[in-house]
């Protein structure tokens, strides 16, 4: 999986402000507070205590469940999915402020992911990245939801014994639109190579590559773990598979041609950086 989706989705959104007076909104605004600094052993703490009042009920029970979630994809903990799940289940979506709604489904989302049915996460993760905006939710907590969609997709397609060109041809539709809505989006300009990449288009996913290493200055970090994760694909997937089509013969002349992609790749890097 992708190193830079597993750095950047540990805080999503849930930061609406409680829809309660503050005094009574403490509990749940501590546990937001708390899963936001990934203290989640305090956030489900918290949202416990806010469970006894009504009105926060459900949005305690969504915070639960995230912090169980983020739990488990860091310890891998069976018991912790089954409370996510649990959880979840439990959630009164009516009963829940119109902005906390995608988290719902990003939640939702999630639980699938880690239960391996990837086609069904992705469904999900579409309809979050519907609501995104109508929620008023940021440009990088829609990256993110992004992130979640495509890391899905990509996985269902790589499981897939028919149709995997067809979801790879889904996937880079959607990129692309994502793209002329927001170039700066890393996961947008990362799954752009990833999608190219298994449509089989080699040509495009290089090009492509360059193209997101440009466009990564547009991001908010001026694109520092976008490139590093570009780097690492192109090196690791599009080089080595680029080389094997460009030369059939001897596994030196592979190398060769491997070694000279390389080289045009360190340049094309230097060039942008001023140290062509």
């Amino acid at each position: 999986m992708r190193l830079m989706l597993r750095a950047t989705l540990v805080l999503l959104m849930l930061v609406a402000a409680p829809a309660v007076p503050p005094a009574v909104g403490q509990p749940l605004a501590r546990a937001r507070d708390a899963y936001n600094e990934e203290r989640y052993d305090a956030a489900i703490d918290e949202a416990r205590t806010a469970l006894a009042t009504a009105s926060q009920a459900d949005a305690a029970r969504l915070i639960i469940a995230r912090a169980h979630l983020e739990r488990y994809r860091q310890s891998a903990e069976p018991a912790d999915l089954s409370q996510a799940r649990d959880a979840l289940r439990a959630v009164d979506a009516s009963k829940l402020p119109e902005r906390d709604h995608p988290e719902l489904l990003v939640g939702l989302g999630e639980w699938l992911f880690f239960a391996e049915r990837f086609g069904a996460s992705a469904e999900l993760f579409a309809n979050a990245l519907a609501r995104a905006d109508s929620a008023g939710l940021s440009r990088a907590s829609r990256a993110r939801m992004l992130d979640w969609w495509a890391s899905a997709m990509d996985r269902q397609a790589q499981g897939a014994s028919e149709g995997r060109e067809g979801l790879y041809r889904a996937m880079l539709d959607r990129l692309e639109e994502e793209l002329r809505r927001d170039p700066g989006s890393p996961a947008a300009n990362y799954w752009e190579i990833v999608a190219a990449r298994g449509l089989g288009n080699l040509d495009r996913a290089w090009q492509a590559a360059m193209a997101g290493w440009v466009r990564a200055g547009l991001a908010h970090d001026r694109g520092a773990s976008l490139r590093a994760d570009i780097d690492r694909f192109v090196l690791t997937a599009i080089i080595p598979e680029r080389a094997r089509q460009a030369a059939q013969g001897t596994q030196n002349e592979r190398q060769a041609a491997a070694d000279g992609m390389v080289t045009e790749w360190e340049r094309f890097k230097a060039d942008w950086d001023g140290g062509g």
